[in-house]
């Protein structure tokens, strides 16, 4: 076969509508995907936004909680200092408690003492009628 210039033109037409054929599948390709890389890219791009909002609802979150544990750590240390300082008032107040005891205890003792004591003393109507009695003798010896 012999090639010509005529022959060669259209070869190398056909070989450029051939060429522009698969470039043109090509780039259809290529725009298909870019548009599907696109769309997926802005489905992510809204999932980055969700993302990023409910992480800084997170952050929000966490540090509102630090708060309340830095608020709930200075409770328990007041509270242990007020627990501390109750603990030392109560073994002040067992001590008085034991001293109050031992007081009562020689309170008793000299309560019974006292009680003993009365018992064998003359009560104020036994004084009464005995001055009188002392008085009808007085009178007695001074008439004598």
């Amino acid at each position: 076969m012999e090639i010509n210039e005529e022959k060669l033109k259209e070869i190398l037409k056909e070989q450029r509508e051939e060429y522009q054929r698969y470039l043109d599948v090509v780039v259809e390709d290529f725009k298909s995907q870019i548009q599907l890389i696109s769309e997926t890219l802005a489905g992510q791009q809204e999932q980055l936004i969700a993302i990023r909002e409910i992480t800084k609802q997170n952050v929000e979150a966490i540090t509102d909680l630090q708060a309340q544990v830095l608020a709930i750590r200075e409770m328990v240390a007041k509270n242990t200092e007020d627990i501390e300082r109750l603990k030392i008032e109560m073994i002040a107040m067992k001590k008085d408690m034991i001293a109050m005891k031992k007081d009562i205890e020689i309170m008793k003792a000299d309560i019974s003492t006292i009680k003993y004591e009365l018992r064998r003393k003359v009560s104020w109507d036994e004084f009464e009628a005995l001055e009188k009695r002392v008085l009808i003798l007085e009178k007695k010896l001074k008439r004598s």
